[in-house]
């Protein structure tokens, strides 16, 4: 897929979240009627957000592993005498890559805990 189709469809992907959540918007009419119903509503917003948000931490995360190793390896085939030194600060930028997958997930795992409650 071109660079053009990609910017594209993820623009209308992001249009598309981003004008649904006027459609569920209340007015100031409304507010009487729906007050009991804002909580439930909130609770299932922060479980989508958890999801979404372990969804993009996760491919993020994978993009982010599968880059640096790849670099690291085409280094190593210019220069094998160099794999030592190449190698360990490849393993720690992995580990620091995913400590923020990790992370992401610690917050999902409580925002899963304040929409159970």
């Amino acid at each position: 897929m071109s660079l053009k189709k990609t910017v594209a469809a993820t623009s209308a992907a992001l249009a598309t979240l981003a004008t649904t959540s006027l459609a569920l918007a209340q007015t100031a009419a409304d507010e009487g009627a729906k007050a009991a119903s804002n909580v439930h509503d909130v609770k299932g917003m922060a479980a989508l957000a958890a999801g979404i948000a372990i969804g993009a931490a996760a491919l993020g995360g994978t993009t982010g592993q599968g880059k640096a190793t790849a670099a690291a390896l085409d280094g190593i085939a210019r220069n094998p005498g160099a794999a030592a030194r190449i190698q360990t600060p490849m393993i720690l930028g992995l580990a620091l890559i995913e400590s923020l997958v990790l992370l992401a997930f610690v917050i999902a795992f409580f925002l899963q805990g304040y929409a159970r409650s």
